[in-house]
């Protein structure tokens, strides 16, 4: 039985990335030995976009209020890109500090989560 996923984030400086989703997100960590940890996300979907080549995947974290959640991470010193209204919510980029970008978004759409 399926019971989880495991994102995996490349980055070019992974240290300073994990301190990111450790200190500033707030995500609980594990070690997987020596050092290499292991975050626990919020609850999850995946969504299956048609592409014309494979192996391309995004990240996306979603939150009820963007403007809130904007403004709690620039207290924080995070970068946020301008926020774009789409037809299926509104989005920002982070910016890592290793130099990739997550996205941020409050959906507009259904959402597959159980929530309390």
């Amino acid at each position: 039985m399926i019971f989880g996923a495991h994102v995996v984030v490349y980055s070019n400086n992974a240290e300073a990335d994990r301190e990111f989703l450790r200190d500033v997100l707030g995500f609980a960590d594990v070690d997987a030995g020596h050092g290499w940890l292991i975050f626990a996300l919020p609850p999850a979907e995946v969504a299956v976009h048609p592409a014309e080549d494979n192996g391309r995947h995004e990240l996306y974290l979603m939150c009820d209020d963007l403007n809130a959640e904007i403004a709690a991470l620039g207290a924080k010193g995070v970068r946020c890109s301008e926020v774009h209204k789409e037809r299926w919510g509104s989005i920002t980029m982070i910016q890592l500090p290793g130099g990739g970008q997550v996205g941020l978004y409050q959906p507009s759409h259904p959402i597959a989560i159980a929530r309390a």
